[in-house]
């Protein structure tokens, strides 16, 4: 729990208009708007969009229930990212933030016009009880993602100050500014923890206008908006409304959309991007598709492995698995040779480890010498790699090497241990489109005299088979950011593997993953971020928790015609907010 309490600044430090993980900011003090926005845009019009599943919530901070997609939408936080940068934060709630040279506090003063939905001013006391209710009430994550913060300190009406408990953590300072702000008089007589369809009072420029429970939800575009003027908003929020609707799966989604059913799709099938984008509408220009090259990491796809059950347990049982999956094959029959091969948990970006270590990451790799992989420090990791041809014989031979090394036997076509139990185990998934992914997957394990069976759920049931990590293996992404940092904690720190709720969903229990996540979270500047990424990549990559998958360094998308997005793209996000509608 948070403390409270109230004092006077006492900060020397000068007030900004932004703050930056490393380095300087892209922006001045003077900045009118982004780069990457049309200021000019019209206002007006929908953005109509699909989700697949359902929904039965407007609390995106619990873990129950599952919130509705958008919900972002509602709230505004005390500062707003920048997309062409890989970490910079300009003042939106906050009209100016005061960091602590040594980052052992910061503090932002708010803009005196700051309103709620409601009217009511946005007030320190309220930034101070959203951090206590996260805290208290929010989903588990909350309490590991903000575990640096010591206290926070209601200054005055208009300013709040954070105190940290170290000062290795850069991020922190930054992480606390973008959490969306809640209203304290609205939250404090509620019950938070309780999933609702009761519309919330918000600060962002959307509230909602209309809900059909698990099907459709409609975002308003508040006339009343008190920050729509500001540099970081100019260009942005252009619809009058946004309306989600959601589809029982992708395909009947797809056709939807072909239909005129709503404006816009980010495709993530690669047959479906390949087949499924063709007929009038495209022939005649009505809907239009495009590629757009960005420079996000694509982190981690793969099957992950649960490494709470024993069967999962041993690293060589592990690795011997990745050998099952023909990446070649699959690439060049299901994907259209659409996909690259993913090997590192930060593809796509600087901090991959796709080359032996330097030495100055060896300095960051020796104290955990004894403890990882000794091909940590002399070998770069690839996933195993096919012909294509299907005829794999070579690889599941090494695969059937390294599982008799571990103990397990092949008797009349079944792999069994020492107590002659047979290696069986169970894929989970969401998406019943994923099936032609894992059957060839589950082919090859049939060689190897392994077991695989495919289950899938309901969009609720999966998220609530995740939360208690009741799976043996799934399908699944780690994503990163240009600036990765106290997220890792929730991805493979010792003390989320046991949290119901986090993003360990491998059951990672580490002391040297955690050093490393820890030396990562501490990096003084960008280049030794890049170097500790690194580091904790290959501890990852050689400890074998998964079987990668592949990725793409373009977003496919495709909207009818009457959308149009800025001529500048961000070099880190789609950017749809800065869309609008031909009047």
């Amino acid at each position: 729990m948070l403390i409270l309490l109230t004092g006077s600044a006492s900060a020397t430090e000068h007030p900004s208009h932004g703050i930056a993980m490393h380095g300087e900011l892209k922006y001045g003090p003077d900045f009118q708007h982004f780069d990457y926005v049309n200021p000019d845009a019209p206002k007006g019009g929908a953005l109509r969009e699909a989700s697949i599943g359902t929904f039965d919530s407007l609390n995106p901070f619990i873990i129950k229930g599952t919130a509705a997609e958008g919900t972002g939408l509602l709230y505004d936080s005390l500062l707003a990212r920048a997309l062409d940068e890989p970490f910079s934060l300009y003042g939106l709630l906050a009209q100016s933030v005061t960091l602590d040279e040594s980052r052992q506090w910061v503090e932002f003063e708010l803009h005196p016009e700051a309103r709620f939905s409601d009217g009511e001013p946005v007030t320190a006391e309220d930034v101070a009880f959203t951090f206590e209710l996260l805290l208290e009430q929010g989903s588990p994550f909350f309490k590991s993602y903000y575990a640096g913060i010591e206290q926070v300190k209601v200054i005055s009406r208009a300013r709040v100050r954070f105190e940290f408990k170290n000062t290795t953590n850069r991020e922190l300072p930054l992480i606390v500014g973008e959490v969306p702000i809640l209203p304290k008089h609205y939250w404090k007589d509620r019950d938070f923890s309780t999933p609702s369809l009761e519309v919330p009072v918000g600060s962002g420029p959307y509230t909602v206008e209309r809900i059909d429970p698990g099907r459709t939800i409609v975002y308003q575009r508040r006339d009343d908006y008190w920050a729509q003027n500001l540099p970081v908003n100019r260009g942005r929020h252009n619809f009058d409304r946004r309306q989600i609707d959601y589809y029982r799966d992708s395909t009947v989604a797809l056709e939807a959309f072909k239909a005129g059913e709503y404006d816009y799709r980010s495709e993530h099938s690669s047959k479906a991007w390949a087949t499924g984008y063709t007929g009038t509408p495209f022939d005649d220009g009505r809907i239009i598709t495009e590629e757009i090259e960005h420079q996000n990491p694509r982190g981690m796809q793969g099957f992950i492995m649960n490494t709470r059950k024993p069967l999962f347990a041993s690293p060589k049982t592990r690795q011997a698995l990745t050998y099952a999956f023909d990446f070649e094959w699959t690439n060049k029959n299901l994907f259209y040779n659409a996909y690259k091969r993913t090997h590192s948990y930060f593809s796509n970006s600087e901090m991959a480890a796709d080359s032996l270590p330097t030495p100055e990451e060896l300095e960051i790799l020796e104290p955990v010498r004894g403890q990882v992989p000794p091909e940590v420090f002399t070998q770069v990791y690839r996933a195993p790699e096919t012909d294509g041809s299907g005829r794999n014989r070579r690889q599941l031979r090494q695969a059937l090497r390294l599982l008799q090394q571990d103990g397990w036997t092949l008797e009349n076509g079944t792999l069994v241990n020492a107590n002659g139990e047979p290696f069986r185990f169970e894929i989970l998934l969401v998406q019943k489109e994923f099936e032609r992914v894992v059957s060839p997957f589950i082919r090859n394990l049939e060689r190897l005299g392994i077991e695989a069976d495919i289950r899938i759920v309901d969009v609720s049931q999966y998220i609530n088979l995740l939360r208690q990590f009741n799976f043996d293996m799934i399908v699944y992404g780690f994503g990163q950011s240009s600036s990765p940092g106290n997220e890792q904690r929730d991805y493979w720190h010792s003390d989320s593997a046991d949290r119901p709720g986090s993003r360990n969903l491998i059951g990672i229990h580490n002391p040297a993953v955690d050093h490393l996540v820890e030396q990562l979270i501490a990096a003084p500047d960008r280049e030794q971020l890049v170097l500790r990424a690194r580091a904790l990549d290959r501890v990852l990559q050689w400890n074998h928790y998964v079987i990668p998958h592949y990725h793409i360094s373009a977003w496919r998308i495709a909207y009818w015609h009457h959308l149009q997005h800025p001529d500048t793209s961000p070099k880190y996000d789609i950017g749809l907010d800065t869309w609008w509608a031909q009047p």
